[in-house]
């Protein structure tokens, strides 16, 4: 998703402003976030990417160790909130970061599907998230969830609400 070209473009300053507001929103004003020790990537618009590590909390299988689907759920749709933020940041690229900031306050989600595709088993997991469409009024977004050897974990799609 791409700012149109007549727009005009925010500075530099102002984008690293823009970006550390999403890194500090997800990273640690969204609580949960914190607990499951979810962080920030990539902010690249074509596919931001969210992160996190293996722990004990995070097991939904004592005897195999396994992740808990709640936690792939939440991932994959955080990732996809991230997604539909980076996209409205780059629709409005002409806009400061506090403007970028009230328009995230609309963003909901609708609807969420998960596929489980292999157990939860590794170190590290990222997820990746394709925004399909940023509508007027919804967004629709593709998610991936990997662990470090590359095995895809689970797949999703989702809709969020963005007016």
């Amino acid at each position: 998703m791409t700012a149109s070209s007549s727009a005009p473009r925010r500075s530099p300053a102002e984008q690293a402003r823009l970006e550390a507001m999403l890194r500090e929103l997800f990273e640690r004003q969204l609580r949960f976030n914190e607990v499951v020790g979810l962080r920030v990537v990539s902010l690249d618009p074509a596919a931001p990417r969210m992160a996190f590590d293996m722990r004990p909390e995070l097991i939904g299988h004592y005897l195999h160790g396994r992740l808990h689907g709640g936690v792939i759920t939440t991932t994959l749709d955080t990732t996809a909130g991230l997604a539909v933020m980076v996209g409205i940041a780059e629709k409005y690229a002409g806009e400061t970061t506090e403007q970028i900031g009230h328009r995230f306050a609309r963003v909901g989600t609708i609807d969420l599907r998960t596929d489980f595709l292999q157990q939860g088993i590794g170190k590290t997991f990222t997820a990746t998230a394709r925004l399909v469409r940023l509508g007027g009024r919804i967004a629709s977004v593709q998610m991936t969830l990997e662990n470090e050897a590359g095995v895809l974990i689970a797949t999703g799609s989702a809709a969020y609400v963005v007016s």
